[in-house]
């Protein structure tokens, strides 16, 4: 049985930016090439009597632009040649010149067109096809950009993260940060196993409106049954739908808000530092990791790599003050504040 293949028609492949807008580079190319042909043909109609047409003798506008791609081309039938020591001296100084940098322009032209392309398209679809520990963000607006520009300020590769939206405007944005991205719908099965979801690190869903954000939960953990997603909704009453749908984090970033609202009216500092707990750029902030062979025993405040605040055992969390942090397990998930240049790992 053929495995089955994806319908090109629901995305279009992965790509990363370039430099230049293809529209851009081929007018580019094209004005200096023409411009380039201008030149030589004013400068051989203003010496066109250096030249001698074998044919009828007489060197019109016409044989002028003729004998000028004959001579660009560097074709050369003979008909009409420089025969004064003047047109040899322009021939040799002035076209030969002009008629390398043509060459070069459309030699050039070709290779970024046809054969860098081609490189470029066939690199990025092996890149696709070995994508694995990567991380896919499902939507670009506000929220999954500003979760890209702290993964890449965390340290992750911007190569290691792939970003799939509907709009190339938005897709745009995340190519200049050097982020794999795909134009097209999250909520297709197909779109998500061309870039290896299955293989993926974690899954940051935020699609803009929470409807849409929860079918593109289930769509993923459909494709993806074990892969971590973290879903961001903005109704109360839809984050249990989002937890059934199959998402393992919500977040409701109005509620996150008035968190930081009400700890400004309970103290001037303490918005500040839960801020700080959330960005890079803070002085301390939130690692999760699993336990160490070294910890297992210990009880969860004597950690050396920061203050411990929770265990996750299994389906149980376990607070810092319960008598179960006194010894840690095997396979327990621990959550502590750690200096920001402290490394858990």
């Amino acid at each position: 049985m053929s495995k089955k293949r994806p319908n090109p028609a629901l995305f279009k492949p992965l790509r990363r930016a370039i430099g230049v807008p293809v529209w851009a580079d081929v007018a580019i190319r094209l004005g200096l090439a023409l411009g380039l042909i201008f030149l030589v043909v004013m400068v051989h109609w203003l010496d066109r009597d250096g030249l001698k047409d074998t044919h009828d003798g007489t060197v019109s506008f016409l044989d002028v632009v003729y004998f000028t791609m004959i001579s660009i081309t560097t074709t050369g039938f003979g008909d009409i040649a420089p025969v004064s020591d003047k047109s040899r001296l322009i021939e040799a100084v002035i076209v030969t010149p002009i008629r390398l940098a043509v060459i070069y322009i459309f030699v050039g032209t070709a290779y970024n067109f046809i054969i860098k392309r081609s490189w470029e398209t066939w690199r990025m679809k092996r890149i696709q096809e070995r994508l694995e520990d990567h991380i896919v963000v499902l939507g670009y607006g506000v929220s999954g950009s500003e979760a890209v520009q702290e993964l890449i300020a965390r340290g992750t590769d911007p190569s290691c993260i792939v970003v799939i939206d509907p709009s190339s405007a938005r897709l745009a944005l995340a190519e200049s940060a050097g982020c794999n991205v795909m134009e097209g719908d999250a909520t297709r099965d197909e779109t998500l196993e061309a870039v290896r979801i299955g293989k993926a690190r974690s899954i940051l869903v935020s699609a803009g409106r929470d409807d849409t954000t929860i079918l593109i939960i289930l769509t993923a953990r459909h494709v993806a049954p074990k892969v971590p997603i973290t879903a961001v909704v903005r109704a109360d009453d839809n984050e249990l739908l989002a937890r059934q749908a199959g998402a393992d984090n919500v977040i409701n970033p109005v509620r996150f808000t008035g968190l930081l609202l009400a700890g400004s009216a309970e103290g001037q500092h303490i918005s500040e530092y839960l801020s700080d707990l959330a960005s890079v750029t803070g002085r301390v902030q939130l690692v999760e990791r699993k336990v160490k062979p070294d910890e297992i025993g210990k009880p969860l405040e004597k950690i050396a790599t920061g203050k411990g605040l929770r265990i996750y055992r299994g389906s149980r969390v376990i607070g810092f003050w319960e008598p179960d942090a006194n010894a840690l397990e095997p396979d327990d998930l621990i959550v502590e504040i750690s200096y920001a240049s402290c490394d858990p790992a």
